[in-house]
């Protein structure tokens, strides 16, 4: 499935850049071009579903999401990680994770290296 005017699906056809800090065959993590926090990480299934909740393999997606908060709690030295399941903004599925940390949310790129030299 795949909607050709969803931005996240065109970060998965790889048409629009991102920070990407994970990838499989069913998920991709990437920075949000929007922090909230230093390691702000939209994950999302590769195919096109409206929800999380409509995800065939939800349990898969929130191992990812698990995967990703333990490396941004050893990356950013963070006690807690907040999640947000999300979907009115941008209708693809996609869940937000984000440490409790102070830092440059700005700097993508080494936020980026943290969060994949943790995993």
């Amino acid at each position: 499935m795949e909607n050709k005017d969803c931005i996240f699906c065109k970060i998965v056809k790889k048409e629009i850049p991102a920070t990407k800090v994970y990838e499989d065959d069913n998920f991709v993590a990437f920075l949000d071009i929007r922090p909230i926090a230093p390691g702000h990480v939209q994950i999302i299934p590769k195919k096109h579903y409206r929800w999380v909740w409509d995800l065939p393999n939800a349990g898969e997606c929130f191992e990812v999401v698990k995967k990703i908060a333990l490396a941004q709690k050893k990356a950013f030295n963070a006690d807690i990680v907040r999640s947000q399941v999300y979907g009115e903004e941008i209708h693809h599925a996609h869940i937000w994770v984000w440490p409790e940390t102070v830092g440059d949310e700005k700097d993508l790129a080494g936020n980026a290296q943290k969060i994949i030299a943790a995993l």
